[in-house]
């Protein structure tokens, strides 16, 4: 992977006016509400412009946003400060990032699925290092049948998540549920339409 072209693809994009991919929180993220801490520290991995972050300060968390795009996380503190939230922000690349240890109560990764296997082996590792034991994890991603409805994600079918692969990288957590399902989503301008969808619950 060429960091700099992927860094330019997706600081032109968030260059955009709008929101790319909205303001609101992810629906299944949004789904997940009851099972938040009502204090504590959560992460938010390649937020982009924020709309994870920001809901789940809007739960009360205190969260730190993560994400390589500097123009994506101006959106972010933009968007905190529009709903009268604190959200911290770290600019950083997850691939090469020095994961905190055993530090947030919850960890949300949703869609991030720009990296290949082993980039994405390694940031699963700093996800399961990052939370404390008994924190929460939260990952929402595409199956392979993303790969025939083209409404988002990548176009790598290596790339995508299938049961059978978070349910080895995430064994040794208990409460462990995952599920893959068809839905439609309406996500800004770049999620929008069927979508063939993988989701992961779990604690540490």
């Amino acid at each position: 992977m060429e960091t700099a072209t992927e860094f330019e693809r997706w600081e032109q994009r968030f260059a955009a006016p709008e929101y790319v991919f909205g303001t609101e929180p992810n629906a299944f993220l949004k789904s997940q509400a009851e099972m938040l801490p009502k204090t504590g520290k959560a992460l938010a991995i390649a937020d982009g412009e924020g709309r994870n972050g920001v809901w789940l300060a809007e739960q009360g968390l205190d969260v730190l946003s993560v994400d390589f795009s500097p123009t994506a996380l101006e959106k972010a503190k933009s968007l905190a400060r529009e709903r009268g939230v604190t959200l911290q922000t770290l600019q950083a690349d997850i691939i090469t990032w020095e994961w905190p240890e055993a530090e947030f109560d919850v960890v949300v990764g949703i869609f991030f699925q720009f990296v290949g296997p082993a980039e994405r082996a390694d940031i699963f590792a700093g996800m399961r290092k990052a939370l404390k034991p008994g924190g929460l994890l939260l990952i929402e991603g595409y199956g392979p049948k993303q790969l025939e409805y083209k409404t988002g994600g990548p176009s790598e079918l290596e790339n995508l998540y299938t049961e059978e692969l978070l349910g080895k990288e995430f064994a040794g957590f208990s409460e462990l549920t995952i599920r893959s399902y068809d839905s439609v989503m309406s996500e800004g301008i770049r999620h929008v339409g069927m979508a063939a969808l993988v989701d992961l619950v779990a604690r540490k």
